[in-house]
């Protein structure tokens, strides 16, 4: 039984912002889980290599160019990627920005898309699964992916983090609202994760001061998210609402 609580088989998900990093592993993992996957975001170049990534493992895969900024845009990629696959019954809502600037120095040309992408964004592709899982009454997962900067400051990444913080509680509001729905609602909140574009930085004396704060000693690395993806999204995490799990080698608790 253990084995089948972990599995997506005949179960359709959805990642956004699923043409690269993050959010391509989180479609691997779920396509290895044996979910078909609905892979979403503004690079239809890139989703067409990561969905051929996936056939490949064989599971469906169903590209689908959606910009998160744009309520039509989602509705319009919800409403095509069921009409192709069915019902989904997982979403992971991985799209973000970020800028790198002080507080006296944001403008709020600059604040605004933060924002617009990785809170009001996400909220409304929430809303937009949680409809349809409501109305198919089958129950699902929403899955939130914030940040431990949704939960600590960080210098020089206000709007970012602010957005996190806020993605924090609308998964809490949802949770408490769809729970009556079997509609589960949680966020994963990564720390720290090595990727092929950070890696240079984290040889850099700043990169190494960051490594030291970690109480496990390393960086995340992108295979650690499989498990945690995998949990929320699966009948494994089906007692589990309304939480924000965090996955940062002890970083956001920090030494005792």
């Amino acid at each position: 039984m253990t084995k089948t609580l972990f599995r997506l088989d005949n179960r359709v998900a959805m990642v956004t912002g699923a043409s690269r990093g993050l959010g391509r592993r989180f479609a691997l993992a779920l396509a290895n889980a044996g979910a078909d996957v609905v892979l979403a975001a503004r690079d239809g170049k890139r989703l067409d290599e990561v969905a051929a990534e996936i056939t490949a493992l064989g599971t469906r895969a169903l590209p689908i160019v959606m910009d998160v900024t744009n309520r039509s845009s989602i509705e319009r990629a919800y409403e095509a990627a069921e009409a192709a696959f069915g019902p989904i019954r997982a979403v992971v809502n991985n799209s973000g920005i970020a800028i790198t600037k002080r507080l006296l120095d944001v403008s709020e040309a600059e604040w605004d898309p933060v924002i617009d992408v990785n809170l009001t964004g996400a909220w409304v592709v929430a809303q937009t699964a949680a409809k349809a899982m409501v109305a198919h009454g089958l129950g699902g997962s929403i899955v939130n992916i914030s940040s431990i900067l949704g939960q600590r400051t960080n210098p020089g990444i206000i709007a970012y983090n602010a957005a996190k913080a806020g993605l924090d509680h609308v998964t809490r509001e949802m949770a408490a609202e769809l729970a009556k729905y079997g509609v589960r609602v949680n966020a994963l909140a990564p720390g720290y994760i090595e990727t092929d574009m950070n890696r240079s930085y984290w040889e850099t004396p700043p990169g190494k001061a960051l490594i030291s704060r970690v109480p496990m000693g390393r960086l995340g690395q992108e295979e650690d998210l499989d498990g945690p993806i995998v949990f929320l999204a699966s009948d494994a995490s089906a007692y589990v609402t309304g939480q924000v799990l965090g996955l940062d080698g002890g970083h956001a608790v920090g030494f005792i």
